[in-house]
C-alpha cells in the first residue's frame, strides 16, 4: 500500500544514512475513511486525487514535526513509500485527519518511491506556518491564513535515487 509519511529534513537524513526508519509510524493513505469523506464532500474522487489529498495532509503534519525539530530546515517533507498492506491500520477516530493510519513496518529507503520537499522559496512561509500551525489546528483564522500561505507552495518531486543529492543542497 502506498503511504505518505510526514517528515523533516533530519528524518530524511536519517533514512539516507541508516537506510531505515524504525516502526511504528503515523502516515496518511487512501483509507476507507478518506474515500468516505471525499465521496460525501465531492463527486467521486479518483484514486490519484485521493492520493494527492493524503499527500497534502501529510505535508500539513510535516509542519507539526518541523515545529518539534528546531534543527530541521524549514521545508516540508513527505515520503511516498510502499509498505505491506497488513502493516497499515487506518485510524478510525473522528479526532484525527481523514486518511491517518498507523504503519507497523519500518520504512526502508528501498520502500520509498519518491520524496516531496519544499523549495527554497517556501522557507519563509514555512517558518511562519510552523510558528502558528497548532493555533490553526485549534481554529484560529489568522493562523490558518499563515498556514495556507505555506501550503500554497507546491512540493518538489524527487525520485528515491535523487534524495541524497537533494540533501546535499539543503
Amino acid at each position: 500500500m502506498r503511504v505518505y509519511l510526514p517528515a523533516t529534513t533530519n528524518v530524511l537524513r536519517t533514512l539516507v544514512d541508516e537506510g531505515l526508519l524504525p516502526a511504528p509510524h503515523t502516515a496518511f493513505a487512501v483509507t476507507p475513511q478518506l474515500r468516505e469523506f471525499y465521496a460525501v464532500s465531492e463527486a467521486e474522487a479518483d484514486t490519484e486525487e485521493l492520493e494527492y489529498a493524503a499527500l497534502l495532509t501529510a505535508a500539513r503534519a510535516s509542519l507539526r514535526l518541523i515545529d518539534l525539530d528546531p534543527l530541521a530546515a524549514r521545508r516540508r517533507v513527505v515520503l511516498a513509500a510502499d509498505v505491506p498492506d497488513d502493516s497499515v491500520t487506518p485510524m478510525d477516530d473522528p479526532h484525527v485527519e481523514h486518511g491517518a493510519a498507523r504503519v507497523t513496518s519500518g520504512i526502508r529507503l528501498a520502500d520509498v518511491a519518491s520524496a516531496h520537499i519544499d523549495g527554497e522559496d517556501a522557507e519563509d512561509d514555512v517558518r511562519k506556518a510552523v510558528n502558528v500551525v497548532l493555533e490553526a489546528d485549534l481554529g484560529s483564522e489568522d493562523a490558518q491564513f499563515v498556514v495556507d500561505e505555506a501550503e500554497g507552495h507546491e512540493l518538489g518531486w524527487y525520485a528515491s535515487q535523487e534524495i541524497g543529492t537533494v540533501l546535499e543542497l539543503l
